[in-house]
């Protein structure tokens, strides 16, 4: 069976965390969803999946406690479980960056829709701004787009001041997986004085969803956090695994070198394992594996019984 994933998040005000965390974590339970939501003061964000139709009265509910169709909210496919569980938690912020002149409730940049992308992002007077980590911009990004290199989104601020200035990068275009880290980006570069600060809206995905191949910028595909890895236009599951040592995403080209080891280590962060670590990771995958083995067996049990 194929799940749904869905992919969301709404910049809105929220009280009483812990009564919301319960309640999210009671309806998501209620109906086998696994993956990630993250509550805060300042709105919910997350993505969750579920198998077949069962996401749909989980999407109803939320919109009704929290409008997230008044956010932005996109939907794909998953062949397989994408999570391995389900997470609520309550964080300060739902996309952590640590500047509080970044407020999407104060200011924001220009909403671009996917349609008018393109002849945006093709003006040579416009910075073309990837706000993603390096370990996503690995795997595809716009052509020409300018990658700062960070190793977390709250290093995005520290490369603004320290590469970029308002009077030389009048127009700045940026974009990120779906949306919600342009927000508070976009929110930061008005504050720090640039003048005309654009983002993609929707993100990447919707981009993808949108615009057909033959008429794209994207190249490569577009990281995503959960166990597909990465999708490419029409959202399709691209071909590309992920170490679970350090994250980074493989191709299969990484998977044939001897740095790799299933469920330890790749090329990324070989050289930084240590015997103790490594001796953990084993652990952890022997683990893994006997579960999922368990669960395989299950489910011939449950179709042999059928």
């Amino acid at each position: 069976m194929s799940y749904t994933v869905a992919a969301l998040y709404r910049f809105v005000r929220l009280s009483d965390l812990p009564s919301l965390r319960r309640d999210l974590l009671e309806l998501c339970e209620a109906h086998g969803v696994c993956g990630t939501l993250l509550i805060a003061e300042e709105g919910i964000n997350g993505t969750i999946a579920a198998a077949g139709a069962d996401l749909d009265p989980v999407i109803d509910a939320l919109d009704r406690r929290l409008g997230i169709r008044q956010g932005e909210l996109k939907f794909s496919r998953a062949d397989d479980r994408p999570f391995g569980r389900l997470k609520v938690r309550i964080r300060p912020e739902i996309i952590t960056m640590r500047a509080p002149e970044a407020d999407p409730a104060v200011r924001v940049g220009t909403h671009v829709a996917p349609a008018d992308w393109n002849a945006l992002i093709a003006d040579p007077e416009v910075l073309v701004l990837d706000t993603r980590n390096a370990y996503e911009t690995l795997v595809g990004s716009f052509r020409g787009a300018v990658d700062p290199g960070i190793g977390s989104f709250t290093a995005f601020k520290d490369y603004v001041d320290r590469a970029l200035d308002p009077a030389r990068h009048r127009k700045v275009a940026m974009f990120c997986t779906g949306g919600i880290r342009c927000e508070k980006a976009s929110a930061f570069m008005l504050a720090r004085g640039f003048e005309s600060v654009f983002h993609l809206k929707g993100g990447i995905l919707q981009y993808l969803e949108d615009v057909p191949a033959a008429e794209s910028l994207w190249e490569g595909d577009c990281f995503v956090f959960d166990n597909r890895v990465a999708v490419g236009h029409g959202l399709e599951e691209g071909a590309w695994d992920r170490c679970f040592g350090c994250g980074y995403p493989l191709t299969a080209q990484d998977l044939a070198l001897p740095s790799f080891e299933a469920g330890v280590s790749c090329r990324h962060c070989v050289d930084r394992l240590t015997p103790d670590k490594a001796q953990s990771l084993r652990a952890r995958h022997r683990q893994i594996e006997a579960r999922e083995a368990g669960d395989d067996a299950s489910e011939r049990d449950g179709e042999a019984a059928a």
